[in-house]
């Protein structure tokens, strides 16, 4: 049986969660290991009664440190590899999300946030992770963020955070919340999706990627969370292999932001106020925009499929020609700032900011571009 045939029906309702399930056998997932937390225990769930369908593999860990590791473990063994998790567990998992950019392992991470800090409101939803998921571990490093805002893109952004991971040898992170991951809705899933293998010459890779050798294939890998040389062999002590190293992990993926990036926009070209959301606070941000522009204002939207890398370019140029940008989130504000730093004085930048599992209401967004 293949992974489509294990799908089955074409269209389907069924929660986000399991979307992202559809997306990981579509794009190849063969392993998965992980540790139940709400609201993700269901893409374990799902895992463990799909995967052993089609030959792969799912096994649940004693911890999330345990699931990240044999993630990475599978990857080098040449297997498509992911795990899912919440807030507190993703939190234990960024030390081994580091080594996973230091070894450039592809894999994937799928973050069903929920409210925090600490266990905070497990069935509640939150983008309280989203600074998180850059800047989790320590170091200089850049890895990929992709953002859902439906069920059917919970599949679709899973199928594209594969085949990221594996075109630029990086860990990709779906940020999804719990309001996505439980919500239902009907879906279309493609007989066929593009799938992207690993770069196994030089020809092959992406600028700034080393080709990939798994373990057991018949050549020597060498394989370190240290600094090393382009050999793979430890060089810790030399600051200008560390300069070298550090500078082509981050370069290989912010110097191809034309093919990371994506965002959706509406009545854009002749806006003077521009909505900012992502995930399920794109839903309202939408609907805001809409009932905008009934009322004959000019005001689009964009909702922003890739957080990370941050398109600084983009929002500069967006600046350039709008009034008021407004950012619409589930937090206090994360990519507010980042948008508010690349806008520079040339538009004001508000934010619009809901806790404790609540989605903004869109007339209160439109009471802010009042």
């Amino acid at each position: 049986m293949n992974a489509r045939e294990a799908i089955g029906d074409t269209v389907q309702f069924v929660q986000g969660d399991k979307a992202c399930v559809y997306g990981a056998l579509l794009a190849g997932c063969r392993f998965f290991a992980g540790y139940p937390i709400t609201p993700a225990t269901e893409i374990a769930e799902e895992m463990s009664r799909l995967l052993p369908l089609i030959g792969g593999t799912s096994i649940q860990m004693e911890d999330e440190i345990g699931s990240i590791s044999a993630v990475v473990g599978a990857a080098w063994t040449g297997a498509k590899a992911m795990t899912a998790t919440s807030g507190p567990g993703f939190s234990l998992m960024q030390e081994t999300i580091g080594y996973a950019v230091m070894t450039e392992t592809p894999c994937v991470i799928v973050d069903v946030q929920r409210g925090g800090p600490s266990t905070g409101q497990p069935t509640r939803a939150s983008q309280g992770d989203v600074m998180q998921a850059r800047y989790g571990s320590h170091g200089d490093y850049e890895l990929i963020v992709l953002s859902p805002s439906s069920v059917q893109e919970a599949m679709e952004l899973t199928i594209r955070a594969f085949n990221l991971s594996e075109t630029y040898r990086v860990p990709a992170i779906l940020l999804t919340e719990e309001s996505i991951g439980h919500m239902r809705e009907k879906i279309t899933i493609p007989d066929t999706v593009p799938l992207q293998s690993r770069p196994a010459t030089e020809d092959e890779a992406a600028p700034h990627v080393p080709p990939f050798s798994p373990f057991g294939r018949g050549k020597k890998a060498f394989v370190t969370g240290l600094t090393h040389q382009d050999n793979g062999h430890p060089s810790t002590d030399d600051h200008e292999v560390h300069d070298r190293l550090v500078r082509r992990l981050c370069a290989k993926v912010c110097e191809n932001m034309d093919d990371i990036f994506q965002a959706d926009t509406v009545r854009m070209d002749d806006a003077d106020t521009v909505i900012v959301s992502y995930g399920i606070s794109a839903r309202p941000g939408r609907a805001a925009s809409e009932m905008a522009a009934q009322a004959g204002r000019k005001v689009g939207a964009i909702t922003l499929k890739t957080l990370w890398p941050f398109n600084y370019a983009y929002f500069a140029e967006l600046a350039q020609r709008v009034d008021h940008i407004v950012v619409v989130e589930m937090n206090c504000g994360m990519l507010y700032h980042s948008i508010r730093e690349a806008a520079a004085g040339n538009a004001n930048v508000t934010l619009v900011s809901t806790l404790g599992g609540k989605v903004a209401d869109p007339t209160a967004i439109l009471e802010v571009i009042r």
